[in-house]
C-alpha cells in the first residue's frame, strides 16, 4: 500500500494540521508512511506498532522516530504526553477502536488533535475496492474488507463520540497512484502484506490466474493512474 499511503500521509497530515515543532503520536506505524512524512514537516514523533517487522522497518526508514512495539488499546505513553496522535490506516484493523482513539486521546494534551483515516472499504473508492470487486465476482463468499470498522462514512466519527473526543470532524482524503501497467498493479498483492495479499497467497495457481484477468477487465490499457479516497475524522482531546 506505500504507493497509495505515502501521498494519503501528505494530505492526512495537511488535515491533521501539524506543524512544525510539533510533538505527535503514531499509532499503528507500519513501515513508516505517515512517521517519514511528520519528521519531514519538523514534526518530533514518538511511533508505535504491533508488529516487530514494521517496527524494524520503521526504524530503519525514519532514524529520527522513536519507535517503539506496542499496541493502540494499551499504549506505553505518559497522560498527555502528545501535541496530537494520529492513526493512519490502522483504526480498520484495531480489536477495539473505540478503546484505541480512548488510549490516544489519553496521551493527548488538553486542546490536542486526535485524527484517523480509513480506506473507503466499503464504497468503492478505496485503494483496494476494484480487487474486491473482481473477488467478489470470481470468490462471491468471501467478504473482504467492507465490514472492517472504520470504513463507512460516519463510522470515525462514532468511534471518537463513543471515546470522548469533542466536536469529531470528518472529511474525504483523496489520492492518486502511478502504474506502469497491469502487471506492476498486480504484482503489489504477490508480496501477501494485509488481507488482499493475504487473500491472493490463499489461491492455487489457477484461482490467482482468474482473479488476476477479473482484475484486468476492471483497468484501463496502457499507464494506469488510479484515485483511492479514505474517510478521514480529526477530533479535540
Amino acid at each position: 500500500m506505500g504507493v497509495y499511503s505515502e501521498p494519503l500521509a501528505v494530505r492526512f497530515v495537511d488535515f491533521a494540521g501539524i506543524t512544525e515543532g510539533t510533538q505527535v503520536l503514531d499509532v499503528g506505524c507500519g513501515p513508516g508512511a505517515l512517521t517519514a512524512e511528520l519528521v519531514r514537516r519538523g514534526a518530533s514523533v514518538l511511533a508505535i506498532d504491533p508488529s516487530e517487522v514494521f517496527v524494524g522497518a520503521c526504524r530503519a526508514r525514519v532514524p529520527e522516530a522513536d519507535v517503539r512495539l506496542g499496541s493502540a488499546e494499551t499504549l506505553p505513553f505518559d497522560d498527555g504526553s502528545a501535541d496530537a496522535a494520529l492513526a493512519q490506516l490502522v483504526v480498520n484493523f484495531m480489536p477495539d477502536p473505540v478503546a484505541g482513539l480512548r488510549q490516544m486521546a489519553r496521551c493527548t494534551r488538553p486542546g490536542g488533535v486526535v485524527a484517523a483515516c480509513v480506506w473507503d472499504h466499503a464504497g468503492d473508492s478505496g485503494a483496494l475496492s476494484l480487487f474486491w470487486d473482481a473477488v467478489a465476482e470470481v470468490d462471491p463468499d468471501e467478504p473482504g474488507e467492507a465490514t472492517q470498522p472504520g470504513s463507512r462514512g460516519g463510522d470515525l466519527v462514532e468511534f471518537a463520540v463513543a471515546a470522548g473526543l469533542n466536536a469529531p470532524e470528518q472529511d474525504r482524503l483523496t489520492v492518486e497512484a502511478h502504474f506502469d501497467d497491469v502487471d506492476e498493479w498486480w504484482s503489489r498483492f504477490l508480496l501477501g502484506v494485509g488481507p488482499a495479499g493475504e487473500y491472493v497467497t490463499r489461491l492455487d495457481d489457477a484461482g490467482a490466474a482468474l482473479l488476476r484477468a477479473a482484475c484486468a477487465r476492471r483497468l484501463p490499457e496502457g499507464p494506469l493512474t488510479l484515485p483511492a479516497t479514505a474517510w478521514a475524522m480529526r477530533a479535540r482531546r
